[in-house]
């Protein structure tokens, strides 16, 4: 017989899964990752200021008028690009985020599962799922340390001076994308440990007292 199983707890892993996910993408596709001190560009007698900044992925420089900001995609030729204009280890900092990203979507897809079906070849599909979060929290510190070590780039450079150095960003500051990507990572962890949880309150007493009278839609705190 068919159930749809749903706890309180299932539907916080669920849904802490699905927003550490987001938040490591948008992290990815951040421009802001570091951030150099304000800058000005006078247009028709309008004096407009702006911080130029970059990621790991795009990066935003002087505006092009006094509405739009110029936000552009480092890798304008994929990897072929050239090192001087996207560092080599920014390219494996995308393949370990871009790894951790496959594997946390797979994920909550799983964890959607999680209420019709409760174990994948015989193993719990929580456990599957929270040891392959786990996995993907270790791609992500990976992608997050690699981005560091390319501040002594001369891409980094030319935005935060010459005594820019690897985990040394000179005149720059830590942008948003940066934050986001370390509380992504963090809430990673935070959703593989909350799988242990779920899968206990999904095979609760309670639920199994649901199922022998004969409910096929359970949802319990």
């Amino acid at each position: 017989m068919w159930y749809l199983i749903v706890t309180a707890r299932s539907l916080i892993w669920i849904l802490l899964s699905l927003f550490s996910t987001l938040l490591m993408l948008s992290a990815l596709l951040s421009p802001s990752w570091i951030v150099a001190s304000p800058e000005t560009v006078t247009f028709e007698n309008e004096t407009i200021t702006y911080k130029p900044s970059v990621g790991v992925y795009a990066k935003c420089g002087r505006p092009i008028n006094p509405s739009y900001p110029v936000c552009t995609v480092l890798s304008t030729r994929g990897f072929a690009t050239e090192p001087q204009i996207f560092p080599n280890v920014w390219k494996a900092a995308i393949v370990s985020l871009n790894l951790g990203l496959s594997i946390m979507s797979l994920t909550v897809c799983t964890g959607l599962m999680s209420g019709c079906f409760q174990s994948i070849f015989k193993k719990s599909i929580f456990t599957i799922s929270g040891t392959a979060q786990a996995a993907a929290g270790i791609c992500f510190i990976v992608g997050v340390m690699l981005q560091p070590m390319a501040w002594g780039s001369s891409r980094v450079q030319k935005l935060c001076g010459k005594d820019a150095s690897p985990f040394y960003m000179a005149d720059c500051s830590l942008g948003v994308g940066m934050w986001l990507a370390i509380t992504g990572t963090l809430l990673t962890f935070v959703s593989a440990c909350l799988s242990v949880p779920a899968e206990k309150s999904t095979s609760s007493d309670k639920v199994q007292d649901k199922i022998y009278e004969g409910q096929t839609l359970i949802c319990l705190t």
